[in-house]
Parts: structure tokens; C-alpha cells; sequence
């Protein structure tokens, strides 16, 4: 028989039965070896076992007609004495043989068969009669594929595994690496190592593979008809097995379970595996879901792309095609197993989800991937589970945990981007709001827009962007409630109470037990969640909260921020109005580099969405542009590029212009829109073609636009020939030529386009013959002596000349100046003497005429000084005075000089006095005699002028003056910063412009009180110029000195509190008008001065910080304890205002200060070593604080404080303020700090726990306020709401139903908090809480008749309970019986007459008088 044939060969016969028992009798733990003869015989075939396998093959067959046979395998082998034991024996000795350590090629395989024909044993009928089937070979077995199969492939995966950032859920610190490992990890490291030095051949893993896949097979075929009710181990080493082959090897192909096919026809070790994980979940294996629980565990981290290990959390995996395709399959096989078994299987698949959602990681990628599974196998559940778990999403989502938060939104995103579900009959209604679409977005993307942490917050400014973009026309709806003027209530009515994880629950654990996770409740974290107060927002509400988000001081929440409002403008929720436009074009000058990208990348898609939007375009200027000068050379690539991309790519020449391209189109707009509305920013235009190179305006490029230079887009075109004029010498002149005749034979119609005509006329008469040079300049001098032309026209003629006066001789170039320049100086001479000397010139003068005569006068007058005369000056002079003197005659000459004291008021319009100071400005900067005569008139006029365009203009002519004369203008400079306290806002801004200008170029240094006088600006009444003080200081003047503020800060203390008794401090030179002016002493002005204090510090390093606490001491509480400094009224000014800028925040140190709060741990590995940096860094310099404090600060304390309490000053509450703030870094070293004085050590230890009593008050009382504030809709029933007190623990109820007054016997007191915040609002009447008891009775309005008004209770009032805004008092007297409205109809009152309760004593000591009691004890 080929079966006895074949088992003889497996030597059963010679082996000794000795050996057999010793086998059995340790349970196949350990085995002796096997004679050498034997086992060598054994293996002369290699394939013996297969061979053997082979024969038994067809007795383990289902087929009926092959009954006998198999009922009489057993009965062959004892007929032919093959003892079963023997042959279990043999099989396993080979098998463990391969648990050996480095098991060879051939142990591997021998072992992989064995197991397969022992497996095949037990699956013949009458295996367990034979005593056959053992529980220890038996999972040995099923550890063999994973055994012999070379671990190189696990190691490799381990390597690519990436650390899981998840930390330990109590203390929310990160997991640390074990310090200590057991012994049999070291073993198992040993075997590795050894084993990573053996080789296997592509042909030996073929090999392997081929043996595991019988393996497989042999044990699935078992598996069907092998039951594990009873077999727990066995069913967790079936789970971990079948696992491990759905990642044993990548899949050729899709996956499908649908179709149920034979063990044969699977070909991939996955396809086998998720057969079997199949076969677990059927009901062959046990009634319950014990089997699916374990299976859909295993799952959970596949799907998470995590690799469990045995002794540590489950790690990471590094994601790759592979990893995506497990994940894939597992969900498509969660899916399919809940198809066929529906009823079994959901409420496992929501407890998968919720172990999903919490054991989700911080990582974007892992997060994103998480989602798309969640949403995948939400979509299996019926209507009511997946309210049921949108509902547990909307707890998940108040976690006090950023990565759960974060992951809620993505979640969120996902679902929506699937069909919104339909209310049917199994869905409860009070569930039926979780189905819709608009629940997810109002409550859970938009109620975190708000968010503690500022990635929260981002993300769901960014989700609700996204949510714009779906296709779901429901999401798009819904953001659009949000911003509709009837305003959309965003807070869930029945979710008022906060709910979150288990504290101890929220960490990732290896052993984490699959069941579903509750929700319990828990204390409300009123700064996650803020919007839930707000019932509704208008409109104008939210787009204040966007711009609040905006201004972020997160970077990332900024750029989400911007995000959501180019979203919002892009579809149409909000107008796009300059306002909301200013959102996005003000961010492109962010500090922040990123967010500064993101706005001009928002514009940039802004526009490509709306490009026919003329504010849209506005709006794109006004933030690229100047981006172009940015100081960050990457963004002025970036606008540069979108200038290029959106301008200069699409100009064509005329031919090829189509209007219907809307590139095209857009192109020439705003050309357009720079020549009219927005001619400010042209010369950030200039700037950008400074940055081309000039082969990029190639000759077809220019004479395209000169095509255009006649019809509705010439101002576009000479704008553009204005900019590459100069660098493009083939420019067709022949058109330009034609068309400059045509203007200065015309009048001026836009000032815009003849100033850039004029420009280009100036950059090509280099190219040009004389005799139109000739031409041309008479043309320019016949327009200019016209004086006709407007202003701005009348400065481009003057460069255009003087760009036809440049040649290579400069004599010629002086010749041709004083010739054409010196003419219009004359004529202009004329003008003015035919006006001022004239008795009756100034009583019909031409305004404009004479304006502009006084321009042309101070434009020419630079580039010819030799042909400007004293008349000229005296000429000007008389405009800016009265004619005292009698007119003179034309022939006369005028005196060499004329005495001022400032400018008076005389005949002539305002306007042409501030002129006239423009034109003796510039006359002042070629005459330097006539800029000293006429320095300290200017200087007087700034004291007491009035007019206010003179006074703007004397600012700009002074700071240009002081270019030119930088020391003699310098001891002016108090007269110039007193203008920064000026009446007018227009000359604070010029003022403080002009002097940031000369401070840049460092014509001015800070001396004197001029930085005091800035940092006035700070707290200026007009909020744009204070914008205006803080970038100037911060962003261009800190930058060029970085101690500027450190330097100026003590003196800030002195100078703001007008404080001049110190010897060093606050003694420059100041009049008493600008003390006055400039002075914020009193208590009146204490916010002013800790707002520049607070802006100061901020904007210090650390370094500065702690020198400045040192120095403070030494400077001021040093001098007032050594008596240097009387403490009178002023120094007690001086010092309070010195502790309580001690106690600011910004005076710490950013070093010592945590990360913020919600804020989540760093992802990357370089993050968290910059932490542990950190850490080490913070100690040291607590060490090193710790040691000044003690030393330099603490003495010094000391000492004042005695001399404080010695004059009982009410600075001593400063002091003790300061020590409180301060000693919260030291709270345990308190005695030990403050040895020297023990009674100090007690008051401040004290101070501290009353401190927190206090904050603890503090915060309960907000809770109650903002509950309190929570304004509702009127309902018919006064008690149908709540009290404030009651409201917060309904979270659970459907809606804000009353429960049942309280019967307690003791009284109940009432918040005194909740008098004050409270309204009573009754029958459309609203009254007033006073602060006395009210006689007054309001009638309730309702049809039942009120017996009696009670003034007075009947009984003692115990009882204090809260309506609907309604104040009712009960007794305790039985009216509980009565019937509810009768108690409605009546107001209750408290009587006056009733005494208040006392409060409480407390039994309250300070720790001296406990001390001095101890004392007299002993």
C-alpha cells in the first residue's frame, strides 16, 4: 500500500519508545535529540513529508463516498504497528527544530511540512480518539509560518517604522524608550543579529513561501471544521497569524470578498489570510462576538498603518503603497463582514470607530488616512448608529486633547463629502438632527473656529474654507447660514454640557480592551469650545471674529484664517467690499514670512476666480505691489512672479487683443486701474522692472504696446512704455514723437498718462538729433511758461528738461539750466512782483495761478541758484508775512533782509501760503544763508501757527533741511518731535513719517526726549497712527538698533511719571508747554503709560529682560533705600508704577514661560530635541534667575518694604503684589528665599494662597456671568428655562426643560454674582434689578385674576429659585400642592422689612499671630 510505503520512511519503527514517552511527557516544550542515524535516514528524501502528506491527503476528504476510507486510516496504521504517538513524535521533533536559534534552510522546511502533516492529522477524522491533537504542538504549528519565514523582512519593516507621538495619557508627557530590557529580549536580539548574517537565495524563499502556503491551507481546511469554542489561545494565535499574512506580501491586484471561492484557488499569502480571518468571524467559532471582537481588533492597526509589538505601544509605519494597500483591504473586509452579518457586526463596527478616533495620532498624513477609513465604514451603518456615533463625534470633538480635535474636523470633512442621509422611520427625532449636514458644519468645524489651540483653530478656519469647495451643495448652504443676516445658531442645544474622554482613559495603550469607549461628563473648557455661548451671530459679528483670527498671534491660524476668507469672498458668502478685501491685501505685509506668501497667493486665486470684480483687482494691487520692496527677498520673487504671470504675460499687440479673453482683459484693467484709482502705487510698479532683466521686453513686446497708445487703453500702454523706456533702445520713436505732438497741442486730459508721456520723452532724448532736442525743449518751455498745466504735469516737464540738459560736459549741462530754468525763474518773478508790490495785486488774484507760479518757482529754483536773487526771497517772504512796509516801486530794491519773528496771517488764501513755505523751503536748501535767518521761524511757526496745511508744510521743509544741514537743523529737532502731540492727526502722521525717515538714515539720533516723544505716538487717539508708531519702531527703526528700547526703558519709568529728582534720569532740556503736552503722570493716565511699558517689553530679548529687572533694582528701589530719592508723594507714584511693571507677564522671561496652553507636542524628531533643548535651557536659567533674585533683589525687597511700613505708604500693596506674582516660580522655596525676615517668608506665603482662592472665585464667577448672559428666545412658560445654575447640568435633555424645584430643608443662598447679571424680563416688560428691595408688583398679564399681591412671605424665606429672568421666591409651606399656575401668577417679592443673613465667619489666622501663639505655649 503507497501509504505504509510512504510512512516508512519516516523510520517510525527504529525509533525507541523511550525517547517517544520522554517527548509526550514534556508536553513538546523540550526534546532530546534524535538518534543522528535515523534522522539522517529521514532526510535522505527531502521530500518525505510531502510524500506522506500526499497519501493522507485523500482520507481527509468531505466526500461521503470516501466514509470508509477514512474511518479506517487509524486502523492501517495499527494493522501495520505505526504506533500515532510515534508518528506525533517524529513530526514534532522536526518542528521544534526549528525554534532552534538561526534554524537552517533545511530545518526551516522539514518543520513547515511537519507542521502541515500534522496539521493534516488532525484534521482526519479519529484524531482526537488516537490522542493526537495537543495544545502546545498544536500552536507551535501555528507559529511556524512566521518562524521559519527569514526575519530580515520584519526587521526592515521595523526599521521603517516611525515612533508613535502618542503620550501617556495621565501626565501627557511622551513615551520615553525602556531603560532596561528583560533577559529574553536580549535573546531575541542575539537571534537576530545572528540571523541577519545568514543569506537566502531568491530560489530558497520561493521555497519557503511554497511550504507556508501548504501550511496554510492544510490549516484553513482544518479551520472550517475545527471549532475554538472552547479554545481561547488557540483563537488569539489564529488571530495574530492570519494578521501578519495580510501584510506578508503585496497583493497583484484587487481584493474581492464577495465571491467565495475554494482554498485551492487563493494564490497570495493574504488572500489566504483574510479567508481565515473570514472563517473567525463566522459562526462556527463561537455564538457572540468574542471571535469579531478579536478580529476587528487586530484590524484596528492596520487601519491605523501602526505595528503592534509585544513589550512596548504599537509604533508607527513609515507610509508607503503597501501600507495604504493593507489598510484598503482591511477596510474592504470590515465592510464585507458587516454586509453578511448585519446584526452581529455594527455594534463592533462602532466600537472600531471609536477606537479609531482614540488612538489617533497628531500627524496630518495619519490623521487624513484615519478619516477617509472612518467615513468608509460610517457609510455601512444604518441611520440611527451613525446619528447615534455623529453624536459621540460631537463629545469626541470637545476633547481636551488637540490631536482628538483635530481629527473630529477631518472626520467631519469626510462625511460631509457624502450624501446627506434621509430621516426614515428607525431614526429617533431627537437624533434626526445628527444626519444633517449642517450639524457638522455649525457645530463642529465652525464651533471650533475659536478654538484654545491655535492648530485647532487653523484647521477648522481651513475645513470651512474647504467646505466652500465640496460638491455637496448642502456644506456650501450651511456656511452660508452662518454669514446670513438672520444669523444661525452654532451651538447644540442639547450638547450644553461639556463632555470629554476619561482622563484615564484618552492615552494609546497596547492592551487597550476593545469595547465601546463612554463619554462621561466633565468639567466644561469654556476657552475650547466659546462660540457654544453665542446662540447667534450676525453677520457683522462673525466677519469681526475672521478679522480677530486674522490678526492671530499663531502663524498658521493666520494663513487658515486668510484661507477662509478668500473662500468666503471666492463664492460669494460675503461681498467683497473694500473692507473685507482689506483683510486679505493688509495681510501681505504680515511679520510673518508664510502668511505674507498665503495672502498673495489667496489674492492670486481670488482674482482668477472673480477677474471682472473691480474691487477684486483693487484689492490684488494694493497687496502685491508692495510686497515688491518687501524685505524678505522670497516675497518680492513671489510678487514679482504674479505681477509677470498676471500682466506682463498676457500683453499682445493690438491685433491679437480679443476682448472676450478675459487674461487679456484682466491685464489691461489693471494697468488701468494703476493710471487712475491707484496711481499711489506706481513706483512699487518701477521697482518690479528694476528686478527684470531688459531681454525680457523684447522688441515685439514694446511695439505691441505701442499699439496701443491710441483708443481706450493709452493710459495702460504709456504706463507700461514709461517703465521700459529706459532699458529697450529700439523703441519705435516715430510714434512717440507723433503722439507727444499731439498732447502739447492739446489740453491736459489725464494728468496720469502726460506724465508718463513726459517720462518716456526724457528716456529717449539721449537717442534723439539736436534739432529735435531743439524742438522739444521749446515745446516743454512754451507748456510751462503757459502755466496751465496742473501741478504733478508742471514737476514731469521740469525732469523732462533736465534730462534734455544732461550731456557729457557738465558746463554744458549748467549752461542749459540756467538758461531754461533761469527764464522761468524770471518770469515767475515777475508774476509774483506784479502781485505782491501792487497795492490792489492781492485783492482779485488768481488762487490757481499764483499757486502754481510758486511751484514752478521752488522746481526751477534748484537747478539754477545763480539766477535766484534776493528779491526772489523777499518775494516769498511777503507772502508769508504782512506788508507793514509801504509798497515799493518796480525800480526800487528791496533791503538785504527783513526781521521775523514767525508768520502772520495777511490777505492771501491759506493755500497759497503753504506753498510759498514749499518754495522758501527750497530756495533755503541752495541758500544756506537765507536757511539760517529763517530755521527759527520755522521752528516758532510749528509752536503757535494755526493754519494747519502751513504747519504740515513747515515738517517736510524743516526734515529736508535737515538732510542738507544735518548739525544745524539737529538742535531743532524737539521743535519737529513736538509736533507728534499736535492737534491735528494729518501732522502727527507727516511728523512722525518725516522723523522715522532722518532717524533711518541716521540724520537724527535718539537724544533728548525724542524717543519719549515716540513712544507717546503709541497711545495716540487716532488708532491708524498708532498702527503707524508700532511698525515704524518695530520693523524699521528696533532693526537698526536692537537696544534701543532697553536703553530708553528706565527712563520711560522716570520720564512718563515727570519725575526729575534722580541725578541721571530725565534731565534733557523741555519747555514747559511740551512737559505739559507730553506728560502722562497721574493715575488717569496709568493705562496710557503700561500700554507703552507693556509694548516695550515685548518686544525685548531675554537676555534684556533679565539685565533690566537687575538694573530697575539698582536704578530706582536701590536709590529710595539708601535715601538717595525722598519717598514723598512722587517716589510713591514712581514705585508703585516700578512693582507693578516688576509684575507684568512680558517681564518674564519667554524661556521660562510653557508652551500655550492647548498647544500640541511637536511632531518631528528635530522639534522635539529643540524641547529637551529647551528643558536644559529653562533650568539653567532658573538657576541663574534664582541666584540674582537672591542676591541682588531680595535684600533690596527687604529693606524697602520695612521703610514702607514704617510710613504705612500705600505702596506696600505694590510690593506685596509684585512677591506674589513673582514668587509663583519659587511657591516651595518661599522660607528658604526669604530667611532674613520670616514674618515677610509668612505674608507672602499667605498672600499666595489667598491669591489662588481669589482666582478660583474668579473664574467661577465668569462661568456663572457668561451663563448667565446667555440670552433666550421668550417662551410661554416661565418655567419651561432653566436657572443659569440648573442650565449647566441639562447637557443630557432634549431641550431646556425646568426640572423640579428643590425641596431641601436647609436654605439655599443665592449667588450675590448672579443679582447683579441678571434681567428681569416678564410679559414683554423689562425692569431694571435695583439694588434695593422693589414694593412694586408687576402684573403677570394673565387672564386668571391674582387673589393677593404678596408683599410679605408668609413664612420665612428658605428658598431661592430662578425662572425665566424672573426672580421667585418659595416657602417651604406646602404650596407645593397648589396647582402650577396659581404659583406663576404670582410675583414673589422679598420683604424689606426681613433681615439679610449674616455672612459667614470664617475662622481665619495669619500664620504670625499662629506662630507667636505656638511661642507662648511653650
Amino acid at each position: 500500500m503507497e501509504l505504509m510505503r510512504a510512512v516508512q520512511l519516516l523510520k517510525l519503527s527504529s525509533v525507541s519508545t523511550a525517547w517517544v514517552d520522554a517527548l509526550w511527557d514534556f508536553e513538546f516544550t523540550h526534546t532530546d535529540p534524535l538518534d543522528p542515524l535515523i534522522e539522517e535516514e529521514i532526510k535522505e528524501n527531502p521530500d518525505v513529508f510531502k510524500t506522506v502528506y500526499m497519501q493522507l491527503l485523500h482520507f481527509s476528504t468531505d466526500d461521503d463516498d470516501d466514509d470508509n476510507n477514512t474511518q479506517s486510516v487509524w486502523v492501517v496504521f495499527g494493522e501495520n504497528g505505526v504506533s500515532p504517538k510515534a508518528l506525533v513524535a517524529v513530526l514534532s521533533y522536526f518542528i521544534l527544530s526549528a525554534k532552534g536559534r538561526s534554524p537552517s534552510l533545511e530545518q526551516r522546511l522539514c518543520a513547515l511540512q511537519a507542521a502541515s502533516l500534522y496539521l493534516l492529522l488532525l484534521k482526519i477524522p479519529g484524531s482526537v480518539a488516537n490522542k493526537v491533537y495537543h495544545q502546545i504542538l498544536f500552536d507551535t504549528c501555528l507559529n511556524m509560518p512566521l518562524k521559519c519565514w527569514p526575519q530580515d523582512y520584519g526587521r526592515k519593516r521595523k526599521k521603517d517604522s516611525v515612533k508613535s507621538s502618542q503620550g501617556d495619557p495621565k501626565t501627557g508627557k511622551r513615551s520615553k524608550p525602556p531603560k532596561k530590557v528583560s533577559e529574553e529580549m536580549e535573546i531575541d536580539g542575539d537571534e537576530d543579529d545572528e540571523e541577519e548574517a545568514m543569506y537566502f537565495s531568491a530560489q530558497d524563499l520561493l521555497k519557503i513561501r511554497e511550504d507556508i502556503v501548504m501550511l496554510i491551507r492544510t490549516l484553513l481546511r482544518l479551520f472550517e471544521k475545527l471549532s475554538l469554542k472552547d479554545k481561547p489561545q488557540s483563537t488569539d494565535s489564529f488571530v495574530q497569524l492570519f494578521a501578519e499574512l495580510i501584510n506578508f506580501e503585496p497583493v497583484i491586484g484587487d481584493l474581492s470578498f464577495s465571491q467565495k471561492r475554494n482554498v485551492d484557488q487563493l494564490q497570495s499569502l493574504p488572500e489566504l489570510g483574510y479567508h481565515g480571518l473570514g472563517i473567525l468571524c463566522s459562526a462556527i467559532h463561537g455564538e457572540g462576538d468574542e471571535c469579531r471582537r478579536r478580529v476587528f481588533r487586530k484590524l484596528l492597526y492596520v487601519i491605523l498603518m501602526m505595528k503592534t509589538q509585544e513589550r512596548s505601544k504599537p509604533c508607527l509605519l513609515v507610509p508607503s503603497q503597501a501600507v495604504h494597500s493593507a489598510r484598503d483591504h482591511a477596510i474592504l473586509f470590515i465592510s464585507h463582514v458587516v454586509d453578511e452579518q448585519r446584526e452581529t457586526t455594527l455594534p463592533l463596527l462602532r466600537v472600531l470607530v471609536q477606537h479609531i478616533c482614540h488612538q489617533m495620532v497628531e500627524k496630518s498624513e495619519y490623521r487624513a488616512s484615519g478619516a477617509q477609513a472612518v467615513g468608509k465604514l460610517m457609510a455601512k451603518m444604518p441611520c440611527q448608529d451613525y446619528a447615534a456615533l455623529v453624536k459621540w463625534l460631537h463629545n469626541y470633538s470637545r476633547n481636551n486633547k488637540v490631536a482628538f480635535r483635530m481629527f473630529a474636523l477631518d472626520i467631519a470633512m469626510v462625511l460631509l463629502e457624502q450624501d446627506e442621509r434621509d430621516v426614515d422611520d428607525t431614526v429617533d427625532p431627537d437624533m434626526a438632527m445628527y444626519l444633517s449636514h449642517r450639524f457638522l458644519v455649525h457645530n463642529i468645524i465652525y464651533g471650533h473656529h475659536n478654538d484654545i489651540s491655535p492648530s485647532v483653530r487653523g484647521h477648522a478656519l481651513h475645513c470651512l474654507a474647504l467646505c466652500l469647495e465640496l460638491r455637496s451643495q448642502n456644506a456650501t448652504k450651511c456656511v452660508h447660514e452662518l454669514f446670513s443676516n438672520t444669523g444661525a445658531q452654532t451651538m447644540l442645544e442639547t450638547g450644553r454640557s461639556e463632555q470629554t474622554l476619561k482622563r484615564g482613559e484618552t492615552g494609546q495603550k497596547s492592551a487597550l480592551t476593545f469595547r465601546t469607549i463612554e463619554l462621561t461628563k466633565h468639567k466644561s473648557i469654556m476657552a475650547t469650545c466659546r462660540s457654544d455661548i453665542n446662540a447667534t451671530l450676525q453677520n457683522e459679528e462673525t466677519m469681526t471674529l475672521f478679522k480677530k483670527h486674522v490678526s492671530d498671534p499663531k502663524t498658521n491660524a493666520r494663513k487658515s484664517a486668510l484661507e477662509t476668507v478668500m473662500s468666503l469672498l471666492k463664492h460669494g458668502v460675503i461681498s467683497c467690499s473694500a473692507e473685507n478685501l482689506s483683510i486679505l491685501s493688509d495681510r501681505c505685509r504680515d511679520p510673518a514670512v508664510s502668511v505674507k506668501k498665503k495672502a498673495i497667493q489667496c489674492l492670486m486665486d481670488l482674482l482668477g476666480a472673480l477677474p471682472d470684480n473691480f474691487d477684486v483687482q483693487e484689492a490684488w494691487l494694493r497687496g502685491v505691489l508692495p510686497a515688491v520692496i518687501d524685505s524678505e527677498s522670497s516675497v518680492q520673487e513671489k510678487a514679482v512672479e504674479c505681477l509677470d504671470h498676471v500682466i506682463l504675460a498676457h500683453i499682445k499687440s493690438q491685433g491679437k487683443y480679443h476682448h472676450g479673453d478675459t487674461s487679456q482683459r484682466l491685464a489691461w484693467d489693471l494697468l488701468g486701474l494703476m493710471c487712475e484709482k491707484c496711481e499711489d502705487l506706481s513706483r512699487y510698479f518701477s521697482k518690479a522692472f528694476s528686478v527684470w532683466a531688459p531681454q525680457k521686453f523684447t522688441p515685439a513686446f514694446v511695439n505691441g504696446l505701442l499699439s496701443h497708445t491710441e483708443g481706450e487703453r493709452a493710459a495702460a500702454a504709456w504706463l507700461l512704455l514709461a517703465k521700459i523706456a529706459s532699458c529697450s533702445p529700439k523703441l519705435n520713436y516715430s510714434t512717440v514723437l507723433e503722439t507727444w505732438e499731439q498732447t502739447v497741442r492739446s489740453p491736459v486730459v489725464s494728468v496720469t498718462m502726460t506724465c508718463h508721456i513726459l517720462s518716456v520723452m526724457g528716456d529717449i532724448s539721449s537717442n534723439l538729433n539736436d534739432d529735435t532736442k531743439s524742438r522739444i525743449v521749446d515745446d516743454l518751455m512754451g507748456w510751462l511758461k503757459s502755466f496751465s498745466l496742473p501741478l504733478e504735469v508742471i514737476s514731469s516737464c521740469v525732469d523732462t528738461l533736465l534730462r534734455f540738459a544732461k550731456s557729457d560736459s557738465s558746463q554744458d549741462t549748467t549752461r542749459f539750466l540756467d538758461r531754461f530754468c533761469g527764464e522761468l525763474v524770471s518770469v515767475c518773478e515777475v508774476y509774483l512782483s506784479s502781485v505782491i508790490l501792487n497795492e490792489k495785486g492781492t485783492e482779485n488774484i488768481n488762487e490757481d495761478l499764483l499757486v502754481k507760479h510758486l511751484y514752478t518757482l521752488g522746481v526751477t529754483s534748484l537747478h539754477c541758484p545763480s539766477k535766484v536773487g534776493k528779491r526772489i526771497f523777499l518775494l516769498v517772504q511777503s507772502i508769508l508775512t504782512p506788508s507793514e512796509q509801504s509798497g515799493l516801486a518796480e525800480g526800487d530794491e528791496l533791503p538785504a533782509s527783513q526781521p521775523l519773528s514767525q508768520f502772520k496771517a495777511n490777505s492771501l488764501p491759506t493755500v497759497v501760503r503753504a506753498h510759498a513755505v514749499i518754495a522758501l523751503g527750497k530756495l533755503c536748501l541752495q541758500h544756506e544763508e537765507l536757511m539760517l535767518k529763517y530755521l527759527p521761524v520755522f521752528a516758532r511757526e510749528l509752536e503757535v501757527g494755526t493754519e494747519l496745511a502751513v504747519r504740515s508744510n513747515v515738517v517736510v521743509v524743516m526734515c529736508d533741511l535737515c538732510v542738507r544741514y544735518t548739525n544745524t537743523v539737529t538742535r531743532y529737532i524737539p521743535n519737529i518731535s513736538a509736533c507728534l502731540r499736535d492737534q491735528e492727526s494729518i501732522v502727527r502722521e507727516q511728523t512722525l513719517i518725516m522723523l522715522t525717515n532722518l532717524l533711518q538714515e541716521e540724520y537724527v539720533k535718539w537724544k533728548g526726549a525724542l524717543f519719549f516723544r515716540f513712544a507717546v505716538a503709541l497711545v495716540d487717539s487716532d488708532p491708524a497712527i498708532v498702527d503707524l508708531c508700532e511698525y515704524c519702531l518695530v520693523d524699521l527703526l528696533l532693526k537698526k538698533s536692537p537696544l534701543m528700547f532697553s536703553q530708553h526703558f528706565i527712563e520711560c519709568i522716570f520720564h512718563f511719571n515727570s519725575y526729575e529728582k534722580h541725578k541721571k534720569y530725565n534731565k534733557f532740556p523741555q519747555t514747559e508747554s511740551e512737559k505739559s503736552r507730553f506728560s502722562l503722570k497721574g493715575p488717569q493716565n496709568q493705562g496710557k503709560r503700561f500700554k507703552i511699558y507693556k509694548f516695550l517689553l515685548k518686544n525685548f530679548t531675554d537676555e534684556q529682560r533679565f539685565n533690566i529687572t537687575t538694573k530697575i533694582c539698582q536704578d530706582i528701589l536701590a536709590c529710595f533705600v539708601d535715601s538717595e530719592l525722598p519717598l514723598d508723594s512722587d517716589g510713591s507714584e514712581l514705585l508703585a508704577d516700578t512693582f507693578d511693571v516688576l509684575s507684568l507677564k512680558e517681564m518674564k522671561l519667554t524661556a521660562m514661560s510653557g508652551p500655550a496652553a492647548g498647544e500640541e507636542p511637536q511632531e518631528d524628531e528635530m522639534a522635539m530635541a529643540k524641547a529637551v533643548l529647551q528643558v536644559a535651557q529653562k533650568k539653567l536659567i532658573t538657576q541663574v534667575q534664582k541666584k540674582n533674585f537672591v542676591e541682588n533683589v531680595i535684600p533690596i525687597i527687604i529693606s524697602l518694604k520695612n521703610m514702607l511700613e514704617e510710613q504705612h505708604s500705600p505702596v506696600l500693596k505694590h510690593i506685596m503684589a509684585y512677591l506674589q506674582v513673582t514668587m509663583q516660580d519659587y511657591r516651595s522655596e518661599v522660607k528658604e528665599l526669604f530667611a532674613a525676615d520670616e514674618q515677610l517668608a509668612a505674608e507672602v506665603e499667605y498672600n499666595m494662597k489667598q491669591f489662588e482662592k481669589q482666582k478660583q472665585q474668579q473664574e467661577q464667577q465668569q462661568m456663572e456671568k457668561e451663563l448667565a448672559n446667555f440670552t433666550l428666545s421668550p417662551r410661554q412658560n416661565v418655567n419651561d428655562v432653566a436657572s443659569p445654575a440648573q442650565a449647566a447640568n441639562v447637557g443630557h435633555q432634549s431641550g431646556f426643560a425646568t426640572p423640579l424645584r428643590p425641596r431641601t430643608k436647609g436654605p439655599k443662598q443665592t449667588p450675590k454674582s448672579a443679582d447683579a447679571l441678571r434681567r428681569r424680563t416678564f410679559a414683554g416688560m423689562i425692569t431694571p434689578v435695583r439694588s434695593h428691595p422693589s414694593l412694586t408688583v408687576v402684573s403677570t398679564g394673565r387672564a386668571k385674576q391674582v387673589g393677593r399681591a404678596i408683599s410679605t412671605p408668609q413664612a420665612s424665606i428658605n428658598e431661592v429659585t430662578f425662572g425665566e429672568q424672573v426672580s421667585a421666591i418659595c416657602s417651604e409651606s406646602g404650596r407645593g400642592s397648589k396647582n402650577v399656575e396659581e404659583d406663576e401668577s404670582i410675583l414673589h417679592l422679598m420683604s424689606p422689612e426681613q433681615k439679610k443673613p449674616l455672612p459667614r465667619q470664617w475662622n481665619v489666622e495669619s500664620p504670625l499671630v499662629q506662630k507667636m501663639r505656638s511661642k507662648k505655649r511653650l
